[in-house]
């Protein structure tokens, strides 16, 4: 299948469905949307299939804060073709390091970023238990803390 990875213009409507995939609070996609670049990965027939968020954190760094696949288009390597743009994006952009943050339940997820070349740096612990009304599981895991991830560009 054909995709392309697009940045997503400004007057756009964002793909909420998607990213409450990654983030089921809205409250704090609003929280960052403003100051976010988000990126597309479309079909070509335009439809959406994933996405990517992109904040500047700190001078010289970058965090991917939201990235998803839509339900029945995940295990087909959307996702790692999302993360590796985003590393490229990111060292387009003149930033040194990249950060992404997952669930300790994510193990998909942790297993995509460290075979993207991340590392672990930390953990936030308690993270979603302190921020999101009600509990998350994962893969039958009770999903507490933030395992924290950087990679060098």
């Amino acid at each position: 299948m054909n995709t392309k990875i697009r940045k997503l213009s400004s007057n756009e409507t964002p793909p909420m469905d998607l990213l409450l995939l990654a983030d089921p609070n809205e409250k704090i996609i609003h929280s960052y949307w403003d100051r976010a670049n988000c990126y597309i990965l479309e079909s070509e027939n335009s439809e959406i299939l994933g996405v990517y968020v992109l904040l500047t954190t700190r001078p010289g760094t970058s965090e991917i804060i939201n990235v998803a696949v839509k339900d029945g288009e995940q295990g087909k390597g959307f996702g790692k073709k999302l993360v590796l743009h985003a590393i490229s994006q990111a060292r387009e952009d003149g930033f040194h390091t990249l950060e992404i943050g997952t669930g300790n339940a994510g193990i998909g997820q942790l297993g995509l970023y460290q075979k993207c070349g991340f590392r672990i740096t930390g953990i936030d612990f308690d993270f979603f238990t302190k921020n999101y009304p009600e509990p998350i599981y994962e893969n039958g895991i009770h999903c507490r803390d933030m395992i924290r991830l950087s990679l060098d560009l």
